[in-house]
């Protein structure tokens, strides 16, 4: 898809975004630790609403 800006407004954008500042060096991405951290906080909310509803009711 061709850009919308001017030629000398996205030679401004280029010069920005390849700047030291916006080439940081990432870990690559997990996707299971992010399942696990979703999971675990599933199961430990449901853990601790059940052990509430035990107190309510009793």
């Amino acid at each position: 898809m061709p850009s919308r800006l001017h030629p000398e407004d996205q030679k401004r954008v280029d010069e920005y975004l390849s700047s030291p500042v916006h080439r940081v060096e990432r870990r690559p991405f997990r996707v299971w630790i992010l399942i696990a951290l979703v999971a675990g906080s599933v199961i430990g909310l449901g853990l601790l609403s059940r052990l509430l509803a035990q107190f309510a009711v009793a």
